[in-house]
């Protein structure tokens, strides 16, 4: 399945993992490439000497290319961090929480592609102005932060907005075949997958996070500004009730994420060996797709099942 991200980003399937903070590290990633999609880091939560770890033990594992996803939001560290992942032979630097306009010449001159996140067509006018590779349109059925506007609108208005000039990746709600070859009838050249793909032997998750993924149905997810204080989709629970009932409670990001770090709602960034966690009052990232996901499926079948169905789907409708 050829399409233009797979010819600009030298990949065999038009299928990106979302760089998941706390949950796309290294064997996740490589899990992705190796099958033919494209992996991504979600290095949000990580430092820079695990960055640099994370970015090395990928190279290991795979000769495939793969990415980097850091947030804007976080100045002082993102230059130093955007360095590392061009010393360490990451292919792309996937931008959240803005567009990085002061990194993007440093990006180009090294080669590495450029891509930005956007929940509004606003937001994807800016990343192309602003000489961005790649935009993903992710609507707000995506887990994490997202915002306001549904992936069915989003993606065709993105395409049009940006005019052919560069790709553009769909996110939010895509679990499936189905979803891609929908995404591609949209206009949008790949899929960003982020929830399907916690649910995976090798993602990296806290205690009780794959259990509730396997265990919530679609209505089971919540808008909140709890964990962070950027609107971030979220597994409800009784820390996003706690706040829905009383929002003066809420702090502006990133003090709002101090608060969680200290009263012990938020440990994105452990692992399975992480203590004091509590499934009902833990933030746990992810989107509407956790209604349609029951089982711990591999990375690289979920890649490869994902293409097949596809393929199927689009035949089906063209030979009508």
């Amino acid at each position: 399945m050829k399409t233009r991200l797979t010819e600009l980003l030298k990949i065999e399937h038009p299928v990106m993992l979302a760089g998941m903070g706390g949950v796309s590290y290294s064997r996740l990633t490589a899990a992705v490439s190796n099958a033919g999609g494209y992996g991504c880091l979600g290095a949000s939560t990580m430092s820079s000497e695990h960055l640099a770890h994370e970015i090395a033990e990928t190279k290991r594992l795979t000769d495939k290319p793969f990415g980097v996803d850091l947030l804007t939001a976080f100045p002082d560290s993102l230059v130093h961090n955007v360095e590392l992942l061009i010393a360490g032979g990451a292919s792309t630097f996937v931008a959240g929480l803005g567009v990085p306009r002061h990194v993007i010449d440093l990006c180009h001159k090294n080669k590495v592609l450029v891509i930005s996140m956007c929940g509004k067509v606003e937001h994807a006018r800016r990343a192309l102005d602003a000489g961005c590779d790649v935009v993903v349109a992710q609507g707000t059925e995506a887990g994490g932060h997202t915002g306001t506007v549904a992936t069915m609108p989003l993606v065709p208005l993105i395409v049009d907005a940006v005019g052919g000039s560069i790709p553009v990746v769909a996110a939010g709600g895509i679990f499936d075949g189905r979803g891609l070859a929908a995404a591609l009838a949209l206009g949008a050249d790949g899929v960003w997958i982020g929830t399907r793909f916690i649910a995976t032997p090798e993602a990296r998750a806290v205690p009780g996070f794959k259990e509730r993924i396997l265990e919530t149905l679609e209505d089971g997810t919540v808008i909140s500004r709890a964990f962070s204080g950027k609107t971030m989709r979220v597994l409800r629970n009784q820390t996003t009730d706690r706040y829905e009932a009383d929002p003066t409670l809420l702090k502006k990001f990133p003090d709002q994420l101090g608060v969680s770090f200290s009263d012990g709602t938020f440990h994105l960034g452990g692992d399975e060996r992480t203590e004091g966690v509590d499934p009902q009052r833990e933030g746990y990232p992810a989107g509407q797709a956790v209604g349609a996901i029951d089982e711990l499926i591999p990375a690289g079948d979920i890649v490869r099942a994902m293409v097949q169905e596809a393929e199927r789907v689009i035949a089906k409708i063209s030979a009508y």
